[in-house]
């Protein structure tokens, strides 16, 4: 869920509200819907928990707090980056790359703006606005990753985290799956270290997490790495979302 570096006072508390519960899909008043997704309770492990940590590369800097905590506990996870990012974070980029076992990287869209395919502005962030604009954000974030030698993306998150239905129905028919969440493990980068990490805390298993992984200079940073390392110490066992089954509403899996 990328929430902009500043949002509306409503916005802002919106976020965190969302941010300490699993998300409800429902269609608001714009039209809009924000699909949930799990991990299939029939594939869940009976010896212990599962959750599916992704982090939202938007734009930016890469947070190595939580990039070295990934790297040095072997905990996996799938990342969603930009065209954006990407040309701003080759380093990181070559780091994924290094280690196929534990980062699958899938796609952000090429500018970070949401998939909408009509003029509306979410979190005050302008849509794509057409349906040859929302392709044109899925097929540019999907080949920036192959340009820097990454595995060809199956699932793509937007900005905002929210759709049409129609854009959903059209990134489906490219070819790519829409990543929903059930927790809002940081509320767009905007908490403080210690909501982010209580917002980790409530994960139960087939649970799959969102946070972000471009923000260094903000606390939640530090709160999703203390989240990360409670879950670890509690047994809970990290999957990427190409290793599981899945499940999605709003017609993004089924």
């Amino acid at each position: 869920m990328s929430f902009p570096t500043v949002l509306p006072r409503a916005g802002l508390a919106l976020a965190v509200l969302l941010s300490c519960a699993p998300v409800a899909a429902m269609a608001g008043q714009d039209g809009l819907v924000e699909p949930r997704l799990n991990l299939r309770i029939a594939e869940a492990s009976k010896d212990a928990p599962r959750v599916a940590l992704t982090f939202d590369a938007c734009m930016g800097k890469t947070d190595e707090r939580i990039l070295s905590t990934l790297v040095d506990n072997r905990i996996p996870a799938t990342i969603f980056v930009t065209a954006r990012w990407l040309r701003r974070n080759a380093p990181t980029a070559a780091l994924f790359a290094a280690h196929p076992d534990l980062f699958e990287i899938e796609d952000h869209g090429a500018e970070h703006v949401p998939a909408v395919d009509r003029p509306v502005k979410v979190y005050g962030i302008a849509a794509a606005g057409s349906a040859a604009a929302v392709a044109s954000e899925v097929t540019g974030g999907a080949s920036a990753i192959a340009a820097v030698g990454l595995q060809p993306p199956r699932w793509f998150r937007g900005a905002t985290a929210k759709y049409s239905p129609s854009a959903i129905a059209e990134i489906r028919g490219l070819g790519l799956t829409v990543a929903g969440y059930s927790i809002n493990g940081d509320g767009g980068a905007l908490l403080g270290a210690a909501a982010a990490e209580r917002a980790f805390s409530k994960a139960r298993d087939g649970d799959v997490i969102i946070a972000h992984l471009n923000q260094p200079g903000r606390e939640a940073g530090a709160g999703v790495v203390r989240g990360i390392l409670d879950l670890k110490a509690r047994g809970y066992r990290f999957v990427r979302l190409e290793d599981t089954g899945a499940r999605g509403t709003d017609g993004t899996t089924e």
